[in-house]
Order: structure tokens, then sequence, then C-alpha cells
């Protein structure tokens, strides 16, 4: 009897493997939920229904997009720190909800790093520097010259108080060893009421925000913060190269799912949301969109993320900002 349960065991331990292995392949066999933090009609939104368009023409599931908009981002995302670890509801991070938030809010509902498995940074959103042509400065030299015989006069926009653009104009003025004012806004979409009428001068914006206005003669870029120029603005020179030496800034996306998902459906979520980003159609989009394609590995976003966390909160302690 003891030989014959003995035998019995890798079989067993076979039979007890086989629905794993059956649920990792059959997945996704529900409906997918990707959760926006942010209100419809943004990059975030664009991204995720390009995205979640793919992944259920491909799979024969429906990819559902919802968007929670609130608390900056943290409503939504603590829909997806507390849903079920299964891989069928993910959500979208962003430099504030899934990176500022944990500094600077004293009641953040989730923790940044131990309640998400990051599964895919998805795009960068490189950023330059405008200014309104009343400031009268060209070039970042200029501005950095303007902004040293006069400390404080400067009066510069973002989207927010911690936002991505903030902490970017924060990290430029810190480095140039410049001091100038901060008007928040809500959303960088209010910010350009006020600095297209000239009541502010200064912004720090991602491409697809700042190109438009550009062309149009509205606004002067100064500076790109990406590592190299941009495609789209090739006689810009990198604020870098203009003499502020390590600088760069900018956004980034990416998708996430509540910590615990197990390995081989992240490996299959991954793949799904990889393969979207890959395809021809889709990284033309993104690309018109001023997005550069990443499409990493979970390994790779969850230490991007961690990385993310400790940078923006030395941006605000050095700054001490402080929320809306």
């Amino acid at each position: 009897m003891k030989r014959r349960s003995i035998c019995a065991l890798p079989l067993l331990t076979l039979a007890s493997l086989m629905p794993l292995a059956a649920s990792a392949s059959d997945f996704p066999s529900k409906p997918i939920r990707i959760v926006v933090p942010y209100a419809a009609g943004g990059t975030t939104d664009m991204l995720a229904r390009v995205v979640g368009k793919h992944i259920g023409d491909h799979t024969g599931q429906p990819v559902l997009v919802e968007n929670r908009p609130g608390a900056n981002g943290m409503l939504g995302s603590a829909m997806v720190a507390k849903a079920p670890a299964d891989g069928y509801t993910i959500g979208i991070a962003t430099p504030g909800n899934h990176a500022a938030n944990a500094s600077l809010y004293k009641d953040v509902p989730y923790d940044t790093v131990k309640d998400f498995a990051g599964v895919s940074l998805a795009v960068n959103a490189p950023m330059v520097l405008v200014a309104h042509p009343s400031l009268g400065v060209k070039t970042v030299a200029e501005l950095i010259a303007k902004a040293k015989a006069a400390p404080n006069t400067i009066v510069y926009a973002s989207g927010g108080s911690g936002s991505s653009m903030h902490l970017a104009m924060e990290s430029f003025a810190r480095m140039a060893g410049i001091r100038m004012n901060h008007i928040p806004y809500k959303g960088s979409g209010n910010s350009y009421v006020d600095l297209l009428a000239g009541r502010v001068t200064l912004l720090m914006d991602i491409i697809p925000q700042a190109l438009p206005r550009v062309r149009a003669g509205e606004l002067i870029a100064l500076g790109a913060a990406s590592p190299q120029r941009l495609p789209e603005l090739p006689n810009v020179p990198t604020i870098d190269e203009a003499g502020v030496k390590g600088y760069t800034a900018g956004s980034w996306y990416g998708f996430v799912g509540p910590a615990g998902i197990p390995e081989a459906t992240m490996a299959r979520l991954n793949r799904l949301i990889v393969n979207a980003l890959r395809d021809p159609e889709i990284t033309r989009k993104l690309q018109e969109a001023g997005l550069q394609i990443v499409a990493g590995s979970p390994q790779h976003f969850q230490r991007f993320i961690e990385a993310e966390v400790k940078k923006s909160a030395e941006i605000i302690r050095a700054a001490n900002i402080q929320p809306d």
C-alpha cells in the first residue's frame, strides 16, 4: 500500500497542475476591464481604447474601458488595487497616480509599489519647454538669464501641484539655479487659456499638447526635455544641449494590475499588450500623437515605477510641494 501511494504522487501532482496550466492558456476566457483613472478624451483614455480594441479583436473577448476620474487618479487606481488578482482588471499608470501621489498626499488608499504589479510600460511622452512671446526670450539661456536677473518674477503654469508638468519645471529650476512663481491649473488644457493670453508665460508640457500651439506660432519652443532632439522639432535643442547638463523630463503611461497576478497569466497579458503596441497601425497612431513606444516587460515596468516613486519624492521634498 505504501508503495502504491508513493507511485501515485507524480500523477496527483500532474493532475493538480493541469487546471492552472489550462487557465493560463485559456486567458482571457471572459471580458477584461481597463480602468482609466482620468476623464475620457485624454491621452490615457486613447491609449487604453486602442490597446483594448486590439486585444478584443485578437482574443474574441470584449475589453471594457472604464473611466473613473477623481482624487488626482487615486479613485480609479484604488479600484485596480482592490480587484481580484486574476488579470481581468488592469489600469493605466501615470507619473501622477503611480509616482507623485505617494509623496504628495498623506492618505493614499493604496501602496503604489506593493499593491500593484507592473504589466508593461507602454509609451513615453516627451516634453518641451514653451514660452509666450511676451516673455521676450527665444532660448533656454535667455530664459535663465532673465530669471536670474529678476528672481520670482516669471510665472509658469502646470496642470496641477505635483503633476508631471510641475515636477519637470521644479527640477529644471533647481538644476538651472533659478526661482520662478508657479500657478497650478486643473489639468494642462486649462492652463493654456491663460498661457495663450499671456497671463502666465511659461510651461513644460508633453508634445501632443504643446506642438500644435508652437506650429501655429502662438508659443515659442525653447528646449526639448528629451535626451535627444525631437523629430517633431528638429531645430529646437535639448535643454541639456542648452546648458542645463543632465536635464531630462517626460511623462509616461503604462498598464498595471493588482499585486499577485499568476506568472503565466501576467506573461500572457503582457504579450497581448505588447503585440497591440507593436501593431503597425497602432504604432503609427500613437507616434502621430507624439508618443514613443516602449512596450516593456513586467519586470522592467515594476523597477521603473519604484525608481519614479523615489525620484518624485526627492523633487517634492526639495521644492516643498503641497497638494492643491
